[in-house]
């Protein structure tokens, strides 16, 4: 029952992006006899959709990267390391988690502005990191605490480095942490809408959230080439989940039970 209510909304979704005409979903019985990809060519073939693709997966691919190696570094120096003030640092990453984004537009605009970054990839991506790597650093630190002291011990002994044993011993025992991360940075940057709009001045650069807006006018909106574009923005978020899936729920389970 409870996959079928989760599935309703994506169903609703698909059926509106093959309807004929942005009020028919209003008539639902309109629709049945009109059925069509049209939308999706429309979309395709007369939008910015490939730019918005281009925009949306550098700055998600970037935010990922960048956002997860930040993100397990400062994780696992705090699930390892004793230095004065690591457990003040994990809980002042926690607080930035509770104030509204929308405080951080004006200042960070200004502060884009004058480093020369309003309408760049780099302003989205540091913002998204931003975003995303309080809580993922949560994540990996607890997920760090599960794997035993005694690999790193044993990096040491065989002539390790701290970042040596790092990268060659812990971060492969980590996949799962990781790709959990990953997922959350991947769909952070995909998703958000303030910043991107904020931003971002040039047509070609929209990511995915803010090419939507465009089918949205003060007096009116073209639903049905929304909801087409909707479906193919899900498609590669799905390749992506696709990808993490396996290790998906091992890191959710042991990142959030210990930390």
């Amino acid at each position: 029952m409870a996959s079928l209510i989760a599935l309703a909304p994506v169903a609703w979704l698909f059926f509106l992006s093959l309807g004929p005409d942005k009020d028919d979903y209003l008539h639902p019985g309109k629709i049945l006899g009109k059925l069509s990809f049209s939308n999706y060519s429309f979309v395709l073939e007369n939008t910015g959709f490939f730019d918005w693709f281009k925009s949306t997966m550098i700055v998600a691919l970037g935010t990922t990267l960048i956002g997860v190696f930040v993100a397990a570094t400062t994780g696992y120096a705090v699930s390892r390391m004793r230095f004065p003030g690591y457990k003040q640092l994990m809980w002042v990453l926690l607080l930035t988690q509770a104030f509204p984004i929308a405080i951080l537009i004006v200042p960070m605009y200004e502060i884009f502005g004058q480093l020369g970054l309003i309408d760049t990839y780099w302003a989205l991506i540091v913002i998204n990191c931003t975003t995303a790597v309080p809580y993922s650093a949560w994540l990996l630190k607890g997920y760090f605490d599960t794997i035993p002291f005694e690999i790193d011990e044993a990096g040491r002994v065989d002539g390790l480095t701290p970042f040596g044993t790092f990268f060659r011993l812990i971060l492969p025992l980590a996949r799962p942490g990781l790709a959990v991360a990953a997922f959350y940075n991947f769909i952070t940057a995909v998703s958000e809408v303030a910043f991107a709009t904020t931003f971002m001045l040039d047509d070609s650069k929209y990511t995915f959230a803010v090419g939507l807006q465009t089918f949205v006018s003060q007096h009116d909106a073209q639903w049905n080439y929304m909801a087409a574009t909707a479906v193919l923005i899900a498609i590669p978020v799905s390749v992506f989940f696709y990808v993490v899936q396996k290790n998906l729920v091992t890191g959710l389970t042991a990142g959030g039970t210990k930390g």
